[in-house]
């Protein structure tokens, strides 16, 4: 089984830059307190690496 990662959004992309707004829908976050489990890629974690500020990893699983 491949390896995943649940991610949550803890900020808002209300006054952010477009980029990290693209950013959170590529990783198919919208809305404040949403998760979902990604499968653990170096794309994903780019992306997640790309706005610490915006998302956070709270578990990894596999």
């Amino acid at each position: 089984m491949a390896k995943t990662i649940v991610v949550k959004q803890i900020g808002s992309p209300i006054r952010r830059p477009a980029v990290q707004r693209e950013t959170l829908k590529g990783l198919g976050l919208n809305k404040m307190n949403r998760t979902r489990e990604l499968e653990d890629t170096p794309a994903v974690r780019g992306m997640v690496n790309k706005i610490p500020h915006l998302v956070t990893i709270i578990e990894e699983r596999g």
